[in-house]
């Protein structure tokens, strides 16, 4: 059974195995669709361990400048190893420590799930956002839009009840675009786009992705015991068969839906 080194912080789980297996493909995407240009100066909200912001900082230069904000001070420890030129900042989304019209753009994939005031949050985005430029805020899809996910979660229902199955569907918890809508709404931005954009989930091994969940603290960490998780591993095998591809990869679908909007 493959384990990842129990010497790694959660963070650094994260940006060893999620970020290449989920999120550093979106980096690009989410950045073009807030218009992230040559010489710009970039706010990634909810960056983490640095994947949009990375992407952010390449399209910018050096005649541009990227700040990643984050609540979560191991994942800026993390983001900090990363040799880019991009300050880092510690802060809530809620109440972002920059002027009005500081920034160019405004980017944040896969965090917006979990902040506590959604509607201020995408207000205080605008509001350090320049006139006449625009913000991008990507979530998951559906779990049900994400096949591979889908059997994953259905299977955690089936193995161990529907409260574990809903604590790993917990970042998926905004993968309707009418809900998106309403918040936009909430927030005073009722002419919002909100899009699904897809993009690949791959792991080296079915094993790959049932271990990664495990170490991960914000859905599956530490609500399986040991010989839970292997009777997971091994009920894994039959039901995400159908999206193993050459050499025991395994990949398959995962969209996202991101809400766009301009500062007039």
């Amino acid at each position: 059974m493959t384990t990842h080194d129990k010497s790694l912080s959660p963070a650094e789980i994260y940006d060893t195995h999620f970020v290449p297996a989920l999120f550093a493909h979106w980096g690009p995407i989410v950045a073009a669709e807030a218009g992230v240009r040559k010489g710009d100066r970039v706010l990634d909200l909810a960056c983490g361990t640095g994947a949009l912001t990375l992407a952010a900082a390449e399209i910018v230069g050096s005649s541009g400048s990227v700040v990643g904000l984050d609540a979560n001070p191991e994942m800026l420890a993390v983001a900090r190893r990363k040799p880019i030129p991009v300050e880092w900042r510690e802060g809530m989304a809620e109440a972002l420590p920059f002027a009005d019209d500081s920034f160019d753009a405004v980017v944040s994939q896969f965090g917006f799930m979990f902040f506590e005031d959604k509607p201020k949050a995408l207000r205080e985005m605008m509001r350090v956002l320049k006139p006449g430029r625009r913000l991008a805020v990507a979530v998951c899809d559906a779990v049900e839009n994400s096949p591979g996910y889908g059997a994953f979660a259905l299977l955690l229902d089936r193995l161990f009840g529907k409260e574990v199955g809903d604590a790993f569907r917990a970042p998926f918890s905004l993968g309707e675009a009418g809900q998106l809508r309403d918040i936009c709404r909430s927030a005073g931005f009722a002419d919002a786009d909100v899009v699904q954009r897809n993009e690949k989930v791959r792991f080296r091994s079915i094993d790959a992705l049932v271990s990664t969940e495990r170490a991960c603290v914000w859905t599956l960490g530490g609500v399986l015991t040991d010989a839970q998780f292997e009777r997971l591993r091994m009920e894994s095998e039959t039901a995400l068969k159908p999206f193993v591809i050459d050499d025991g990869r395994i990949e398959f679908d995962m969209p996202s839906l991101i809400i766009r909007t301009q500062k007039s």
